[in-house]
This record gives structure tokens, sequence and C-alpha cells, in this order.
């Protein structure tokens, strides 16, 4: 069953809420407030400024779904795609989802001429996550993130 990657739409907005739900309850033991994370979804899918989200459909059903965001880099002269909010559905896992999501996104990257890499950030006790980049071409780099929230 063939596997199509598609920029998500507004009517995608409950699917992805729902993802974006189960993401953060499976890897971080978080409940998301639901009126917070709806505006958030409206507001990536309103403003392409902000990012894009992509969705995974097989058999007209949204199966998976990942965010890119941008930094510029300074010394670098180009930009930084931040691969984000990534979720396959638990039916859908290990089907070969998030891979073709990525090489989407790797494909736009490297059609762009001004991106310069893709990073995404992983939760440190997610080993499998961290194989599946591994896989893909991802190394660990020297930085570890940190955050000041709320501000």
């Amino acid at each position: 069953m063939a596997i199509i990657v598609r920029p998500a739409r507004p009517e995608d907005a409950a699917t992805l809420c729902q993802f974006n739900a189960c993401l953060a309850e499976e890897s971080e033991d978080k409940k998301l407030d639901a009126a917070t994370l709806r505006a958030g979804v409206a507001a990536l899918l309103d403003d392409p400024h902000k990012g894009t989200y992509f969705v995974a459909e097989r058999d007209g059903g949204v199966v998976g779904q990942l965010a890119v965001t941008f930094e510029w880099s300074d010394w670098r002269n180009g930009w930084f795609w931040w691969i984000q909010s990534v979720y396959v559905h638990k039916d859908a896992r290990r089907g070969g989802v998030f891979r073709a999501l990525f090489e989407h996104v790797q494909n736009a990257a490297r059609a762009d001429g001004q991106v310069i890499g893709i990073r995404l950030y992983v939760e440190n006790e997610n080993n499998v996550a961290h194989a599946v980049y591994e896989d893909l071409g991802f190394e660990w780099t020297n930085y570890r993130v940190m955050e000041k929230c709320p501000i």
C-alpha cells in the first residue's frame, strides 16, 4: 500500500492535534492543554513563515505527521530545517511512514538551494527513535538544548 506525503491542510487540524497530544503523552508523559494545542496547530497551518506540517496518507487516511520549522544560520549563510512533532499512528509503525515523510522533506530541502542541513531533537531515553534517525544518516552533535520556559 503506497504512502502519499503531502502538505497538511486546514481540514487536517483535528488529526494533527490528536497526533500531537499522543506524541506528548507517549514520549514525555505530558498532557497538553487542548485549547493551546488547537491554537498552535492553527497558527502553523495559517502561517508558512512559522513552518509547515506534512502528513503521510495510506488508503486515504492520515497515518503520520511531521512539522518543519526554520532557523537561519549566520555562520553558514543558510537555513536549517528542524523536524518537529513527528508522530506515526501505532497501527502504521515500522511500515516506512516516517521514512517517506523524511525523504519528502529531504528532497524539498535539497531542491531549495538555501537549506544547508536538517536537524531534529529527540528525547534522551527514546532509543528506538535514536536508531531510526541514525539509520537515516543523522549524527549526534556537540550541542544540548536548553530552555527557559516560561519567560
